[in-house]
């Protein structure tokens, strides 16, 4: 059987399960009764009317997975044994409004003080011949059949706050195991949604599990199929697989699957870095500064995309008897590669925006001086916010390099502390917190057009430089004397 690919320091942790979750006793090996786990109010209620219809209904997947956890639970689904007709009929009775979001296969949404509920009728699918959606369902006559259609164990868990857990596949064995495991054969859970994959990788890096071995072997047999998936849904899980609190472990174990959709990782991993400053390849070294940066999407996106230049940039020079590897122009490289891979997927415009230029500044020196700090916010349009996501970048990168290097991670806070002095000082650092503006220059003669604004920029440097006040007066007469030059 295959191995899972992994990091060696990755090994299955062992869910920590709520002490509140706690089941008070097990009814048997797979059903954990007079279980109480939280649940919101409106789910509740959403139980009792179903049940109040005539019908049987349990909160199942990851709203439960989520609970034994004592992670938040944002997003309760429900199962019910009753057609969708007749559970749309007793909620509107019930005074909650519905919506049909997918009734084709059993889903009704009801909506109750704005908190909204997807509502399943027990169903088993058929085949997926589009990748995604069942080409038609059929009732089950049991909450356990339904649970056989599931992706993984972990998410085939149904509760009910009077009759506690069912739990058919051994998923909570799972979690105290820390395995990720396909609900039956794995090869045929990915042919019915190829998404499957990428969430099987985005649990490692949420969770800090390790997938066990048949489902990873799937995972990789079956990549190909992620041609079929839609970039949105590509792009939303990688962004969560990145933002995961267990990234380092969870890139290094399942990048030979996130290649099929980011080839750019291939030729990072095993690329070495031969310099005194590094001990990791250039994929190990990108996994720990993932780790070591803030779980935004902002910042881990720049961390991702910081050195993929590098494969490409490399090369080597024989000096004083030793060759010693460069990467001469890898932000720049690694800046085009990530607009690159933000026009592939559907990236947010926002994030094409402000990713590429912290990409290409990531490795700027800036001296520990106010004046270094109002030139690097000058290149970031003046944006403080970009350059804390810069300190982060620069924090991390230090922290994932060889161990002598980690005191610059302390440089870079040092960065952090002066950006909020210039900031509190009210220091100009873009040309519209001059005191004067482009009508000014105009006005003493300088014709609309390019003059205007390098006249502008001149007073901007001097001001940053610390060689003229940013007063009106004093930049007025600096302006004059810029006029022709």
């Amino acid at each position: 059987m295959a191995q899972v690919h992994r990091n060696p320091n990755m090994s299955a942790r062992p869910f920590a399960l709520s002490d509140e979750a706690a089941p008070v006793r097990d009814a048997s090996p797979r059903t954990r009764a007079e279980t109480s786990l939280p649940l919101p109010t409106r789910a509740r209620e959403a139980l009792a009317i179903i049940e109040a219809a005539g019908g049987e209904a349990w909160c199942v997947g990851g709203c439960v997975r989520d609970a034994l956890l004592g992670r938040p639970v944002h997003d309760v689904d429900i199962a019910a044994s009753l057609p969708w007709p007749v559970t749309q009929a007793a909620f509107r009775e019930a005074g909650w409004s519905t919506v049909e979001t997918g009734v084709a296969h059993g889903t009704l949404t009801v909506i109750s003080e704005g908190e909204p509920f997807e509502i399943t009728t027990y169903r088993c699918d058929g085949t997926y011949s589009d990748g995604r959606h069942p080409d038609a369902v059929t009732p089950a006559a049991t909450i356990q059949e339904d649970l056989r259609r599931r992706d993984f164990t972990i998410n085939a868990l149904a509760y009910h706050p009077e009759r506690g857990i069912i739990d058919p596949f051994g998923g909570i064995a799972d979690m105290e195991a820390g395995l990720l495991r396909c609900v039956g054969d794995p090869a045929t859970r990915f042919e019915e949604d190829a998404l499957r994959i990428l969430r099987g990788c985005r649990f490692a890096s949420q969770l800090g599990c390790a997938i066990e071995p048949a489902t990873f072997e799937a995972m990789v047999a079956s990549k190909y199929l992620l041609q079929k998936v839609s970039g949105e849904r590509v792009y939303h899980e990688l962004e969560r697989f990145f933002c995961g609190e267990y990234v380092h472990d969870a890139l290094m174990a399942t990048v030979d699957v996130l290649a099929f959709v980011l080839p750019e990782l291939v030729a990072m991993k095993g690329c070495p870095q031969v310099t005194p400053y590094h001990i990791y390849d250039v994929l190990e070294h990108t996994a720990f500064v993932l780790q070591h940066t803030p779980p935004t999407p902002l910042g881990r996106w720049v961390a991702l995309f910081h050195d993929m230049g590098k494969p490409a940039a490399a090369f080597f020079e024989e000096r004083d008897g030793r060759s010693v590897e460069h990467f001469y122009g890898h932000p720049w490289i690694s800046a085009n590669l990530a607009e690159g891979i933000m026009h592939r997927l559907p990236f947010p415009a926002w994030l094409r925006r402000d990713v590429p230029p912290l990409v290409h500044r990531h490795d700027d020196e800036v001296a520990p001086t106010p004046r270094a700090v109002r030139r690097a916010l000058a290149r970031l349009g003046g944006r403080a916010d970009l350059f804390e996501a810069l300190c982060d970048i620069k924090r991390a990168d230090a922290l994932s390099q060889a161990p002598f290097c980690a005191p610059r991670a302390e440089g870079a806070e040092r960065l952090r502390e002066l950006l909020h002095e210039v900031l509190a000082a009210g220091d100009a650092f873009t040309v519209k917190q001059l005191a004067i503006g482009g009508d000014d220059v105009m006005a003493l003669g300088v014709e609309a057009g390019p003059e205007v604004g390098r006249i502008l920029q001149a007073c901007l440097d001097a001001v940053i430089d610390g060689t003229l006040p940013n007063e009106r007066a004093a930049l007025l007469a600096f302006a004059r004397e810029q006029r022709g030059a």
